[in-house]
């Protein structure tokens, strides 16, 4: 073989082998960087994390994320749940996946309230980030109320009724585990 076959014959097996490589990395490094979704980019798409409830909560599933959550139930015309909605809304824009903020417009959608101990509004109901309902170190300081079931005694909702302060929701979410 001559020396201009030989570096023909490398030519074309450069041409046949490391370009079709090249232009296979450019296309799996395009797909990674389209198709990598950091959790900030998960959460914020996700209904699951959504501040506003149109639908029936699926508290297991809400649970099975393992973060704090809060579920706020009150109205948009109620003045002091007027006067936690800026809060709520702070709360859900900040601990995007750290904790799980939610509001429900019982008067818009009285079927959302429906097997929640909802007495008055504001009322928030609390499970720490076991899904477990969140058990206050001083539930007076704070007026939480626990309730049980009857036949077996079994604590399946802590709830506070009344407005809270950004602060004080803070308080509870890091007591439930908020990171």
């Amino acid at each position: 073989m001559s020396e201009g076959n030989t570096m023909k014959s490398k030519k074309s097996m450069a041409t046949r082998i490391i370009i079709p490589a090249l232009l296979l990395c450019i296309v799996v490094g395009i797909w990674v960087a389209k198709n990598d979704k950091k959790d900030s980019d998960y959460v914020g798409s996700n209904p699951d994390f959504a501040l506003h409830v149109t639908e029936k909560i699926e508290l297991e599933k809400l649970k099975s994320y393992g973060l704090p959550m809060i579920i706020d139930f009150g109205a948009d015309s109620c003045i002091p749940c007027k006067e936690m909605a800026p809060v709520l809304k702070e709360l859900n824009e900040e601990l995007q996946g750290k904790a799980i903020i939610k509001f429900v417009d019982v008067w818009k959608d009285q079927a959302l309230a429906e097997g929640y101990p909802i007495s008055l509004i504001p009322t928030q109901v609390l499970f720490d980030a076991k899904g477990k309902p969140y058990k206050p170190k001083e539930d007076e300081v704070m007026q939480m109320k626990l309730f049980s079931l009857r036949e077996t005694g079994e604590h399946v909702f802590t709830t506070h009724e009344g407005g809270m302060t950004k602060e004080q929701m803070l308080s509870v979410l890091k007591e439930m585990g908020l990171e």
